[in-house]
């Protein structure tokens, strides 16, 4: 999922308004929104996935829901989260491959949620794999912002 994929994606469980999705998608940068982020420099042909240096990293305690886990899970490139996790120290006992039958595994999804949805990314800046452009991230915000020589 990338590009207008993810914005549409961000419209349509933001539209949705429970206290979950809020909670979930709050202004913080957490390893899911990580997981669909891009760079679209111009020229950049892998844009994907972006190198995290963080600065400053909270861990917040979500409230567990296995089934918007697993309806995540097919949606995720799985080895841009180990890495995304690898990178800032939280990776713990997250697998390196995706688990057979995950749906009926309640420890695997608590690792996933744990990563996906409670590591936030505070300070530090995402970099483009391929030109090495810095989008800075401030107060849990990724700036993803081009200027104009750049688009």
């Amino acid at each position: 999922m990338r590009g207008r994929q993810t914005s549409q994606f961000y419209k349509h469980v933001l539209a949705r308004k429970t206290p979950l999705t809020q909670r979930l998608f709050a202004v913080n940068m957490k390893l899911l929104t990580h997981n669909m982020l891009t760079s679209r420099v111009k020229g950049v042909m892998k844009g994907y996935p972006l190198l995290i240096k963080a600065t400053e990293v909270k861990v917040n305690d979500v409230e567990f829901n296995p089934q918007f886990v697993i309806r995540m899970i097919p949606k995720l490139e799985w080895s841009a989260l180990v890495q995304a996790a690898e990178e800032l120290g939280q990776r713990q006992d997250l697998p390196g491959e995706l688990v057979p039958q995950y749906e009926k595994d309640e420890e695997f999804l608590k690792r996933v949620h744990r990563v996906l949805l409670e590591v936030e990314v505070m300070e530090g800046c995402l970099q483009c794999p391929e030109s090495g452009r810095e989008f800075p991230i401030s107060r849990g915000i990724p700036n993803m912002l081009l200027n104009e020589d750049e688009v």
